[in-house]
């Protein structure tokens, strides 16, 4: 089985993915939290972890996730698996890592994905990150988006892709969740 980065991302109509939950200080609020994803939308975003070896966190998103996670108890095991799976954080400012199997990337974030990518026998996650991303799109290491696409503008924020990087996708798939959610995912043209 090839393993396969994929970024998968609360998204708002304009692009932006930063702080979806209100919990980065960035003043853009919890954007997603008026909507409602749904069963379908749980069951995928459920699913899609569930078939996932590992998570690319940056360090935000690994402070944000470590701070929540570890202290959630849910009878669907969204919870448990999060915690138990193997986390690689990239972060220059951080000295430790220490929610559940977490390592700390050491050195150059390329080599390292490639690394990980090679050695998993399953899907690698990244969840928000948008460092992440932007350090390893234009390296073609991102084989699927899988945006959920809130019907919200925000007019400001960071946005999944950094700026210049140009890059041709193919839909490979496009569905409803609840109150106008919509799953894209895109995969390399």
């Amino acid at each position: 089985m090839t393993s396969k980065i994929i970024a998968t991302q609360y998204i708002s109509v304009d692009g932006v993915i930063q702080d979806p939950v209100g919990m980065e200080g960035s003043g853009l609020g919890d954007w997603t939290g008026p909507f409602s994803r749904g069963p379908k939308g749980d069951r995928f975003k459920h699913q899609e972890l569930m078939n996932a070896e590992a998570l690319i966190l940056g360090r935000v998103t690994y402070d944000g996730f470590a701070a929540v996670w570890p202290a959630v108890n849910d009878p669907e095991g969204f919870a448990e698996r999060i915690n138990a799976m193997p986390k690689f954080v990239a972060s220059r400012t951080l000295k430790t890592a220490d929610w559940n199997n977490s390592t700390l990337i050491a050195g150059d974030l390329v080599d390292a994905a490639t690394s990980i990518r090679a050695q998993a026998r399953g899907d690698v996650l990244i969840y928000g990150s948008a460092s992440i991303v932007h350090q390893l799109a234009p390296h073609g290491l991102i084989d699927e988006y899988r945006l959920m696409v809130y019907p919200t503008v925000l007019g400001r924020g960071i946005r999944l892709f950094p700026e210049n990087h140009a890059q041709g996708l193919a839909l490979v798939e496009n569905e409803q969740f609840g109150d106008g959610i919509t799953l894209l995912r895109y995969v390399k043209a």
